[in-house]
C-alpha cells in the first residue's frame, strides 16, 4: 500500500499511487463530535466488530484534545456530495510513556474493504507520522497478528518498521479462555526520523527455521538452533482458509520460533515472497541497543 506523505495538519492529500487503484481520497484530522461517531462504522466495516469491540466516538473525542491523533480518510468527491463526509478509513493513536521516554502508540488502523489496494493504509500511517513528529515524538509502536502476512508486508516492507517483541495471548477476544484461539501479536517499532522508502519484497534467502511440511498446509518442525545472520520463518499467506487445527498449529509454531529468535537478539525486518509462499526475514541485531517495547494497533 504505497502512498504519499500527508499534508500538514488540517488538510488532506489526494492519493493515487503507481500500480494501485486511482480512486482519490483525502485524509484529514477529525474534530467534530458527530464525525467521531462515524468512525465507529469504519471499524465494523473493516473487521466486522461486535458492538463491545468498537472503540466509541467518545474515546476519539477526548483523545483528540488530550494529545491523541485521530485521522479519517474520505472519498475525494465534488463539494456538497454527502458521501464525501462518510469516512472509509481511520488511524488512531496516543502518546505512550515509560520512564522518561515518550512515543506515539498507534492503536487502530482501519480501511473499508472496498478501499483496500488504493494506498490508503500507507497514506494514513504517513499522515500519522507527520503529526507525531510535529508533537516532537520520534518513534511509533503498534501490534499486528503474525499469522496475517498482508499486515506484515505493510508494516515491514512498505513502512520500514521492525518487530522486536513477541506478545503471546496479548488480547482476550473471546469469552471462553480455555477454548479461545490465542490472540498473539508482534510489537512493531517505527523510527519516524528515517525517510520513508518502500522496499520491494525480497526473495527468501537465509537459514530456514520454520517452513511448511512438503505438500501439506501444516508447519514442519521448528529449528531453534540456527545462528546465522539471517533466518527465515514461513508464514501462511491465506490463514483464513485453513482448518482451525492447522491454524492453531501455525500459531503455536510461530510463537515458539519467533519468540525464541527475538529473545536471542534477532528482529523481524521484512517479509520475503516466492510464488505463493511468504517468509519472515529475521536479522541479528548488531550494535546499538535491542529495545523491548511492551505497550500495545488493533488487529
Amino acid at each position: 500500500m504505497p502512498g504519499e506523505h500527508g499534508d500538514p495538519p488540517g488538510t488532506g492529500t489526494r492519493q493515487t499511487g503507481a500500480g494501485l487503484s486511482t480512486r482519490p481520497f483525502v485524509i484529514r484530522e477529525v474534530t467534530d463530535p458527530w464525525a467521531f461517531r462515524e468512525l465507529e462504522r469504519v471499524q465494523v466495516n473493516a473487521w466486522g466488530y461486535a458492538d463491545r469491540e468498537v472503540l466509541p466516538g467518545t474515546m476519539f473525542r477526548i483523545s483528540a484534545v488530550t494529545g491523541g491523533i485521530v485521522l479519517g480518510a474520505y472519498a475525494s468527491l465534488p463539494p456538497g456530495d454527502p458521501a464525501s463526509l462518510v469516512p472509509v478509513g481511520l488511524a488512531f493513536g496516543f502518546p505512550a510513556l515509560r520512564g522518561t521516554e515518550i512515543w506515539h502508540h498507534s492503536h487502530l488502523l482501519a480501511v473499508h474493504p472496498a478501499w483496500r489496494g488504493t494506498g490508503m493504509a500507507v497514506a494514513l500511517k504517513l499522515a500519522q507520522r507527520e503529526r507525531a513528529l510535529a508533537q516532537g515524538l520520534t518513534r511509533m509502536t503498534w501490534t499486528f497478528d503474525p499469522l496475517v502476512s498482508r499486515n506484515a508486508r505493510l508494516n515491514l516492507g512498505k513502512l520500514g518498521a521492525v518487530a522486536r517483541t513477541y506478545l503471546p495471548d496479548w488480547y482476550a477476544l473471546e469469552d471462553d479462555r480455555a477454548g479461545a484461539f490465542p490472540a498473539d501479536r508482534l510489537m512493531v517499532e517505527w523510527d519516524l526520523t528515517r525517510p520513508h522508502a518502500e522496499r520491494p519484497a525480497p526473495p527468501p534467502r537465509g537459514q530456514v527455521a520454520l517452513e511448511a511440511l512438503d505438500d501439506t498446509e501444516w508447519p514442519g518442525p521448528a529449528r531453534l538452533y540456527l545462528a546465522g545472520a539471517r533466518v527465515l520463518v514461513e508464514v501462511p499467506t491465506r490463514p483464513e482458509g485453513l482448518e482451525t487445527e492447522v491454524r492453531r498449529a501455525w500459531r503455536d509454531a510461530l510463537r515458539e520460533v519467533l519468540g525464541t529468535y527475538l529473545s536471542r537478539g534477532y528482529e523481524v525486518m521484512d517479509l520475503a515472497r516466492a510464488g505463493h509462499r511468504a517468509h519472515y526475514v529475521l536479522a541479528r541485531v548488531t550494535g546499538g541497543t535491542h529495545r523491548d517495547a511492551v505497550t500495545s494497533e488493533a488487529g
